[in-house]
């Protein structure tokens, strides 16, 4: 198949051709961003098969995590709409970079142990195009293969924003509200995100039905530690961030708990019809 260039809305590009993105999500970047990475890692490496696998990594951005795939020994292939993030991603080692869009993969027909959807489907504000990228994900699929999918909670803003404070404030007290009602968030000039939509955890589920996976599992990625007085100084500490991951794991798939992570991943497998 030939590669087809991406259709993403400009205020996404724009914001992540800011180059912010690398370094939220590693060390020494915001508590949450580090505790969104450490806690993605940590499901993924319990959920892939054995390495050596074929990995394709649908909009992995600059590589955080098909760096460490690949130094795992995994075959890490990435794709991804924004220039800089191919390029930043083309320089580490075990990894191939290129330009392309989630709903529109040049992949050839169950070529992947694994696809990795950890950016695009909040991205994608329609659900014809999230369905779209998870047909893709399934075609691309061997027989049996896994496709984790990451989506941002319905109420995460809500949350971060009354934890930071700034909910307080009527202007981005009334846009965190308005989200809640369809999960639609537009860009603002001086908002906080760009144009993104936030899932409820069985609204994923079934989105994976209607894209003839089958549903293997939900993980919150934050749980509630995330919200928590102090992250910070634990994850700062080697120890205490081991405990605060294992807290997290206690609590991941416990139904009642889902909607608290700012983060959920959600695990599939290729139906054979």
């Amino acid at each position: 198949m030939t590669e087809t260039p991406p259709r993403m809305h400009a205020e996404i590009l724009a914001y992540y051709a800011r180059g912010e993105e690398d370094a939220r999500l590693r060390e020494g970047g915001a508590p949450a961003g580090r505790l969104e990475f450490w806690r993605t890692q940590d499901v993924l490496r319990r959920l892939l098969p054995a390495a050596p696998t074929r990995v394709l990594d649908v909009g992995g951005g600059s590589g955080v995590h098909a760096e460490w795939l690949a130094q795992d020994g995994h075959g890490v292939e990435l794709v991804d709409p924004v220039p800089l993030h191919v390029e930043q991603a083309s320089r580490l080692p075990g990894v191939t970079a290129r330009l392309g869009d989630a709903r529109e993969l040049a992949a050839p027909d169950a070529s992947y142990d694994v696809v990795l959807l950890l950016g695009p489907l909040y991205h994608l504000t329609e659900r014809a195009d999230r369905l779209r990228a998870l047909a893709e994900a399934r075609r691309v699929l061997r027989p049996g293969g896994l496709v984790v999918a990451a989506t941002i909670n319905r109420y995460a803003q809500l949350h971060d924003l009354l934890r930071e404070e700034r909910y307080f404030t009527s202007e981005h007290r009334e846009r965190a509200d308005a989200v809640l009602v369809d999960g639609r968030h537009p860009y603002h000039d001086e908002g906080f995100f760009t144009v993104a939509h936030f899932a409820a955890p069985d609204e994923v589920t079934a989105e994976f039905t209607d894209a003839r996976l089958t549903a293997a599992g939900q993980y919150g990625v934050e749980g509630v530690a995330w919200l928590m007085g102090g992250v910070e100084d634990w994850l700062d500490d080697p120890e205490r961030r081991e405990t605060v991951l294992a807290a997290c794991r206690h609590i991941e798939s416990e139904p009642t708990l889902l909607g608290t992570s700012g983060h959920l991943l959600t695990a599939g497998r290729r139906r054979s019809a």
